[in-house]
């Protein structure tokens, strides 16, 4: 068993942890959560060791081995496999003892030891955990500093899980991870056969994958059986249990303040007055199950306007002339609309939320928007580029000059910044306090239409919840990018898929998309039955045309994901030119629209011939 027993932790002056106990059984998938800023990583740190508490000790058996991730992403010429497989530091000692030990008797316990560990089977295994998190083969052995930070983080947490450690330790396993990643990862962690503790946000691996919830709240632990969903039911039977009992004790406190107010005088009932005093200071007040009143999202409902808002008549868009991203567009978005954009990143979501928005124009087709409409439109590059030195109120003074300061005021609160809070220095906030920010100056006046891309990013589970309610409650149309399944599934009544260069209704659920994207209960083409006999040469021929295609189509993904990175920088550079990457700060906007649009032409090329390569090895597999 693992034992937190009395952790408290003071960080500059604040009490971060307070006397925290809990224990976690042994082989138990716990997912820590709490808001954010309530310290899971602080006490993460405390378990593994790295942060001495000012109180209390962690209890384990001896020679457990904790498994973490570090911070700083693996570097260096060494392969994601080479890396992998010298996360069993063991393993690796004893090979490299026995090719040079001449002891035979040391030599036959190595052995021995190496078989006890299934060590000749680990290249296998590594392999297996690399592929499930996205390394092809070929990726596998590439040196680590040809990947970018997040796939770093990949090989570090495929290191992690390959080095099977008796309690391991996760913080926010997904944050690099796409969708078909962290599906595998939640698979893996169901038949992990050790102990677990993970923090994260994600609803959906938190339902799923651990058996116990431990909640961190005002520096406090409580352990809760079962995952999230019945986690959320047994703390409402909590709050509702804990304010019967804080109203019972009012009422009691109430009679016996009056009865000593009333009696105290009068020598008959002083000695009476007297002990019940001392009763009312003995009584502990119960506390009752706060919420964090700054956890608040409430958009303001626009006027009323006729549908349509929007209509796309064969309508193309894109960052240079003659070089549509996007063609073929035929959309109507309605006022009540509520429509979740789909689609692999670089296949123009964020192209068409730009169009709706107003920030790009049709090169061909038409786009006809209503004339009084208001736009709200959120991106994590506004939240990353709020004034550090402002404060929320100055920020909101700015977009609203002019209006009454009540107004302003009262924007603040709809998103929980009121008093004091106000006028805290952004650069004193939280991410998700950040988020809300951004989110309530995009609001401020009232828009018809709210265009969402990633809201979620910053934000842990209870202000994912909150996000979800506000939207559910808003009067306007919604367009919503985002990689929360739970979010898009709660809010989202229409889904819209961007792929092959066009936007066009999804018809099924958000399920049936998953299973789209897995390659999971497709449909069999017509006549895709093989014949009994093949010919030999024509069977061999045609595995090494699959094994060339499947090669060629390897490195057309990875070409793309680097020309997609580029475009991403250069969009960035036309409509953030003040955090534009050095090589592009340079760049006229006309150099920039000619090389975005050499970009979306190279493309444009390779996801044709990746789709055509694709049904190739579809029709002859």
């Amino acid at each position: 068993m693992l034992g937190i027993n009395g952790i408290t932790v003071r960080l500059g002056g604040r009490t971060i942890l307070d006397r925290a106990t809990a224990a976690i059984p042994p082989g138990g998938r716990v997912g820590l959560i709490g808001r954010n800023g309530a310290g899971k990583s602080t006490l993460m740190k405390v378990m593994i060791g790295s942060l001495d508490p000012d109180e209390g000790s962690i209890e384990m058996p001896r020679r457990t081995r904790l498994g973490y991730i570090a911070q700083d992403a693996p570097t260096g010429t060494a392969t994601p496999a080479e890396t992998v497989l010298a996360a069993d530091v063991e393993r690796a000692e004893l090979l490299e003892e026995s090719e040079t030990c001449t002891d035979p008797d040391r030599l036959g316990d190595i052995h021995e030891r190496l078989l006890a560990i299934d060590a000749y089977s680990a290249p296998s295994r590594a392999a297996r955990i690399l592929t499930g998190l996205g390394f092809d083969e070929d990726m596998q052995n590439q040196p680590l500093d040809s990947f970018s930070g997040g796939w770093k983080m990949r090989v570090a947490l495929a290191a992690l899980l390959y080095s099977a450690p008796d309690v391991l330790l996760l913080d926010e396993p997904s944050n690099h991870l796409d969708l078909e990643a962290t599906l595998w990862l939640e698979n893996f962690l169901k038949s992990y056969p050790a102990t677990v503790v993970v923090i994260s946000h994600e609803r959906d691996l938190l339902n799923n994958v651990v058996d116990n919830i431990l909640h961190l709240q005002g520096g406090k632990l409580t352990l809760y059986p079962g995952g999230y969903d019945s986690f959320e039911r047994q703390r409402a039977e909590r709050a509702a249990q804990l304010a019967a009992a804080k109203a019972s004790q009012d009422a009691q406190r109430a009679r016996l303040q009056d009865y000593v107010a009333r009696n105290s005088a009068r020598a008959s009932t002083a000695k009476q007055a007297q002990s019940r005093a001392k009763m009312l200071a003995k009584m502990q007040p119960i506390a009752a199950l706060m919420e964090d009143p700054s956890l608040s999202f409430d958009f303001p409902n626009p006027a009323e306007l006729k549908p349509p808002l929007i209509t796309l008549d064969l309508a193309a868009v894109g960052y240079a002339e003659d070089t549509p991203i996007l063609k073929r567009l035929n959309l109507r978005i309605d006022p009540d609309d509520r429509i979740a954009l789909l689609g692999r990143n670089g296949n123009g979501k964020t192209t068409l939320a730009r169009l709706l928005a107003a920030q790009l124009t049709p090169m061909e087709g038409d786009m006809n928007a209503s004339g009084k409409m208001q736009v709200g439109y959120f991106t994590q590059y506004q939240v990353e580029e709020l004034a550090g030195d402002a404060t929320p109120l100055e920020h909101m003074s700015r977009v609203m000059e002019g209006k009454p300061q009540g107004a302003i005021r009262a924007q603040l609160g709809r998103f929980g910044f009121s008093g004091p809070r106000a006028t805290q220095q952004v650069t004193k906030l939280s991410g998700g306090e950040r988020a809300r920010l951004a989110l309530a100056l995009i609001t401020r006046d009232a828009p018809h239409l709210l265009i969402l891309d990633e809201p979620t990013n910053h934000l842990d589970v209870d202000a994912r919840e909150a996000l979800v309610q506000a939207l559910n409650d808003y009067e306007g149309a919604v367009i919503l990018i985002s990689h929360d399944r739970h979010m898009v599934e709660l809010t989202a009544d229409r889904l819209v898929l961007v792929d092959s260069g066009t936007a066009t209704d999804y018809s099924g659920s958000m399920e049936d998309y998953i299973d789209f994207v897995l390659g999971r209960n497709q449909p069999k083409s017509e006549g895709a039955a093989k014949p009994v006999k093949k010919d030999r040469k024509a069977a061999a021929k045609a595995r090494e045309e699959a094994r060339a295609h499947k090669a060629r189509i390897s490195a057309i993904e990875k070409e793309i994901a680097r020309l997609e990175v580029q475009c991403s920088a250069i969009d960035r550079a036309m409509f953030e030119p003040s955090s534009a990457a050095p090589e592009f700060s340079r760049m006229s906007m006309s150099e920039l629209s000619r090389q975005r649009g050499q970009l979306s032409a190279g493309l444009e090329k390779l996801e044709a011939e990746w789709l055509e390569l694709s049904e190739n090895i579809a029709s002859d597999g």
